[in-house]
């Protein structure tokens, strides 16, 4: 019998081979604006100047990584990517991005990428890390809103899934949500990160509706507090978002791209 090599079980997949991809962003050039390598041409436009990318032999998906300090971040115009406003009983999605996260002396919230402005009210989806909400950081956290504004009853939005281990610092990860217009999931490095209660979590009724004054699609931060913050800091690789939850064998292979 053949001897299989564990390195390559996985055939040469790329994230455009998953069905309801909407956009693929795979960072190779520096620059304030970040084109599509798959999916709908919907460009990331650095709102913080000029944004370096730099080559790291263990960075996946070619060995390439976005470079984004404290207080860069990127924007696509709600209008410019019609495809990224998932809301009502059928707005299904993941985002999954490739990222190594970098320690700062500020200890604030992480956004990863989404629909998400709490200054507005119009909050839908999110990426975060370190949500401290539920007494421990570092998790990957999935946000998510059917009413736009904070939870009833609540100062801030507290719905979403939550994961249990926290995310490295120095180190790649994947970093991932899922909702499937009933649960939110999320992800780590291809594993459903479960927390009793927390991940999965329950949210039936779907996402909130902004409108044409909801939220543009952001990266790297969100308007919150009436100004923009919750910053992450780190390398990012790559950023993929779908119109549909994937599949934890979905999930998992495109954590081993």
């Amino acid at each position: 019998m053949e001897k299989v090599n564990p390195n390559h079980i996985l055939p040469d997949i790329t994230p455009g081979d998953f069905p309801g991809l909407v956009s693929f962003w795979n960072f190779q050039e520096d620059g304030e604006d970040f084109g599509t390598t798959q999916g709908e041409s919907y460009t990331l436009r650095s709102q913080s100047g000029p944004l370096s990318v730099h080559e790291d032999p263990t960075a996946p998906l070619g060995g390439k990584a976005l470079q984004i300090k404290r207080g860069q971040w990127m924007n696509i115009a709600r209008k410019d990517c019609p495809l990224l406003d998932f809301h009502g009983p059928d707005g299904h999605l993941t985002v999954i991005a490739w990222i190594k996260r970098k320690k700062t002396e500020h200890r604030n919230c992480e956004f990863i990428a989404g629909q998400w402005n709490e200054s507005d009210g119009g909050r839908q989806y999110g990426l975060f890390l370190n949500i401290s909400v539920w007494q421990q950081q570092d998790q990957v956290c999935g946000h998510l809103s059917n009413v736009g504004g904070p939870t009833p009853g609540y100062r801030y939005c507290i719905d979403g899934p939550v994961g249990a281990t926290p995310v490295g610092f120095d180190e790649w990860s994947v970093v991932a949500m899922t909702y499937d217009g009933t649960q939110g999931f999320c992800w780590l490095n291809g594993h459903l990160d479960v927390r009793p209660q927390l991940n999965p979590y329950s949210m039936a009724g779907g996402l909130f509706d902004g409108g044409s004054q909801g939220s543009d699609f952001t990266v790297g931060a969100v308007d919150r507090s009436g100004e923009i913050g919750n910053f992450f800091s780190g390398e990012m690789a790559g950023l993929a978002v779908y119109r549909r939850a994937l599949s934890p064998a979905e999930i998992f292979a495109l954590s081993q791209l």
